[in-house]
């Protein structure tokens, strides 16, 4: 796997979940000083969520604050509470494509705008027998990272 044609650059984002965003914005925003960055809404996400940043610039990092709008709806937004992390990749296309040949399992929708409006797809958190590699439990949401995301992370190696 050394032919890789992409790089992970670092953490995106992670998406906690609850029944009420109330609580979590208390921890993260109240507590801990999270900064408010935006807010998400979509009936067909079942997710009502607050986007908060810890640190700044190219480097810094979502959490996003999400609640379910219908608590019995799918998708479940709030269970796990750790809904998902977010990965930034430097070029997206071509990591899907090979991934894809490694025999990864994406969750239908393919590559599609993203809450914060980056290009985005997610990684199943079960492989299945035609795709068997999977995130092992967890979503994972792959994000094309903007060019001064990429630059703040240097040259490849």
């Amino acid at each position: 796997m050394t032919d890789r044609p992409f790089r992970v650059l670092g953490l995106q984002q992670i998406a906690v979940g609850g029944p009420d965003k109330q609580a979590l914005r208390r921890l993260w925003v109240d507590t801990l000083g999270l900064t408010d960055h935006g807010t998400f809404r979509s009936e067909a996400e079942n997710v009502d969520e607050d986007i908060t940043v810890v640190g700044a610039g190219p480097l810094s990092v979502e959490v996003d604050l999400m609640q379910p709008i219908d608590p019995e709806g799918r998708p479940k937004v709030h269970e796990p509470a750790l809904n998902h992390v977010g990965l930034w990749i430097d070029d997206l296309a071509a990591a899907v494509e090979w991934m894809e040949g490694q025999g990864v399992r994406f969750t239908p929708g393919g590559i599609r705008k993203g809450a914060a409006g980056h290009d985005v797809c997610f990684i199943h958190p079960k492989g299945n027998e035609d795709a068997p590699i999977g995130g092992e439990g967890v979503l994972i949401e792959l994000v094309q990272a903007p060019p001064e995301v990429i630059s703040a992370h240097g040259t490849p190696r």
